[in-house]
Protein backbone atom coordinates (compact mmCIF):
# COMPACT_ATOMS: atom_id res chain seq x y z
CA UNK A 1 0.00 0.00 0.00
CA UNK A 2 2.87 2.71 0.78
CA UNK A 3 3.99 2.07 -3.04
CA UNK A 4 0.53 3.32 -4.07
CA UNK A 5 0.76 5.87 -1.80
CA UNK A 6 4.16 6.87 -2.72
CA UNK A 7 2.78 7.18 -6.56
CA UNK A 8 0.32 9.48 -5.86
CA UNK A 9 -2.85 6.84 -6.12
CA UNK A 10 -5.87 6.84 -3.87
CA UNK A 11 -8.89 4.66 -3.24
CA UNK A 12 -11.25 5.30 -6.66
CA UNK A 13 -8.64 6.29 -9.03
CA UNK A 14 -8.75 4.63 -12.13
CA UNK A 15 -5.55 3.19 -13.89
CA UNK A 16 -4.59 2.03 -16.94
CA UNK A 17 -1.99 -1.58 -16.80
CA UNK A 18 0.75 -1.27 -19.12
CA UNK A 19 2.99 -4.00 -20.08
CA UNK A 20 6.50 -2.68 -19.37
CA UNK A 21 8.47 -6.07 -21.04
CA UNK A 22 8.16 -9.23 -20.37
CA UNK A 23 6.92 -10.02 -16.50
CA UNK A 24 6.51 -6.54 -15.49
CA UNK A 25 3.33 -4.44 -15.83
CA UNK A 26 2.56 -0.55 -15.13
CA UNK A 27 0.26 0.98 -13.51
CA UNK A 28 -0.85 4.54 -14.66
CA UNK A 29 -3.43 7.44 -13.42
CA UNK A 30 -5.72 7.67 -16.41
CA UNK A 31 -6.53 11.18 -16.69
CA UNK A 32 -8.87 12.33 -18.91
CA UNK A 33 -7.79 15.55 -19.84
CA UNK A 34 -11.06 16.85 -21.61
CA UNK A 35 -12.81 16.06 -18.46
CA UNK A 36 -10.26 17.19 -15.90
CA UNK A 37 -11.01 20.78 -17.58
CA UNK A 38 -13.69 21.17 -19.15
CA UNK A 39 -16.09 23.96 -17.73
CA UNK A 40 -12.95 25.52 -16.24
CA UNK A 41 -12.72 28.70 -18.22
CA UNK A 42 -16.34 29.94 -17.68
CA UNK A 43 -17.21 33.48 -19.32
CA UNK A 44 -14.50 33.29 -22.04
CA UNK A 45 -17.08 33.08 -24.49
CA UNK A 46 -20.12 35.02 -24.81
CA UNK A 47 -23.55 32.89 -24.59
CA UNK A 48 -23.86 31.63 -28.39
CA UNK A 49 -20.54 32.32 -29.56
CA UNK A 50 -19.08 28.60 -29.80
CA UNK A 51 -21.81 27.53 -31.88
CA UNK A 52 -21.28 30.76 -34.55
CA UNK A 53 -17.58 29.27 -34.74
CA UNK A 54 -19.26 26.21 -35.65
CA UNK A 55 -21.39 27.06 -37.15
CA UNK A 56 -18.46 28.63 -39.24
CA UNK A 57 -16.91 25.47 -40.06
CA UNK A 58 -19.57 23.91 -42.23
Amino acid sequence: MQALRDAGLQAGDEVRVVADGRGRLLLELDVNIVERHAGSLPGVYAPGELDTLRDEWR
